[in-house]
């Protein structure tokens, strides 16, 4: 179905560069492609062989919006050197894995420049480059909230070089990743990813370039404060700030993305964090983070109290649940029309009652 906000193509019109608006399923019901996927011109044939005629993409103005988000920008940068460092070491090739310093280095650089931008999740994420995305991702989060919290530095580099490797340990796990399902996968499937924490670390153990402080982010980033995680329940107060900081974000990428668990909208997966803090997640942490990550991206289209639809397209400094709106479509008496800008620290009996896409 074509809306304002997407638009239906024939296969054979892919250019590449499209952004799937819509889950694309298999007509025996797998989920081929995710939402956000971004599409190339060689899809082409794979969709006609599939028997996949009509795709939903985003409108030209949602995927420029996007193209704009903190998340885009920082993963175009670190994507090459993340992929081929990871891949290089994971096959025993003669690698240098402390390549990774250097994307730190540069997620550092973008995040201290600008601290005071709301971080804004893309939404796009293509299927074969989705532990390399999750990893950058979860690192620039974690940097985010860390320099909220007036970390040092150092500090902030280490527990950025970890949280880029946090999950190496998935390349050792005899399991096909992309296969499972975290709500129906068996016990024994559950344990040996499980595992992924203790591979992880063993293959870093004896990397003398890295920190303590990073190593204990891979071994511990599934840890949860009151003793729940694994793989050594340990409580909060032996956890290090750093791994509480990575722990959240990469629960928080999970969610958001869908990564061997339910995907959530954004807004969703921040009231589940801000449900859990004290509880599984720092509470000190999760309102860093909260403070500093937009509950409604840029792209987001809502629906607000008004009746109205409407497009996010800028966020307020400190506001992150209050951003400016395009407006869509209004009702004749909500005093805005399709095409106005309604900046919701201004209009404040008006506020977002949910996220449509």
């Amino acid at each position: 179905m074509e809306t304002s906000n997407t638009q239906e193509l024939s296969v054979y019109e892919i250019k590449g560069g499209e952004i799937l608006a819509k889950d694309l399923y298999l007509p025996n019901g797998t989920l081929f492609m995710s939402e956000g996927s971004v599409l190339k011109p060689v899809y082409r044939e794979r969709f006609k062989t599939l028997g996949i005629d009509k795709i939903i993409v985003f409108s030209t103005e949602v995927r420029h919006l996007i193209e704009q988000s903190t998340e885009k920008i920082i993963a175009d940068q670190c994507m090459d050197i993340v992929k081929a460092t990871i891949d290089r070491f994971s096959y025993g090739i003669d690698a240098e894995l402390n390549e990774i310093v250097h994307v730190a280095e540069r997620i550092m650089k973008h995040v201290l420049s600008e601290p005071d931008v709301i971080y804004n999740v893309s939404k796009v994420r293509d299927r074969s480059e989705r532990t390399y995305l999750h990893c950058i991702n979860v690192a620039a989060l974690s940097v985010l909230v860390g320099t909220v919290m007036k970390m040092q530095e150092n500090r902030l580099r280490n527990m950025a070089i970890g949280a880029l490797l946090h999950d190496i340990g998935l390349v050792y796990v005899p399991v096909d990743m992309s296969k499972i399902d975290r709500d129906t996968v068996d016990e024994a499937t559950e344990k040996e990813i499980k595992r992924h924490v203790i591979y992880g670390y063993s293959v870093v153990e004896h990397e003398n370039w890295l920190s303590s402080a990073a190593k204990e982010v891979i071994i511990g980033h599934h840890e949860r404060v009151d003793g729940s995680g694994y793989p050594f329940h340990l409580t909060s107060d032996r956890m290090s700030l750093e791994t509480k900081i990575v722990a959240l974000c990469d629960e928080f990428d999970n969610m958001v993305y869908g990564i061997y668990t339910k995907r959530r909208k954004v807004n969703e997966t921040m009231d589940y964090l801000i449900s859990q803090a004290g509880i599984k997640f720092d509470f000190k942490v999760v309102q860093s983070f909260v403070d500093s990550v937009a509950a409604y991206p840029i792209g987001t289209i809502v629906r607000t109290n008004e009746g109205e639809t409407a497009i996010v397209i800028r966020q307020n400094k400190g506001l992150p649940t209050r951003p400016v709106l395009k407006i869509r479509t209004a009702p004749s008496n909500s005093g805005f029309k399709p095409g106005d800008e309604k900046d919701l620290t201004k209009e404040l009996t008006t506020f977002i009652q949910d996220s449509i896409g």
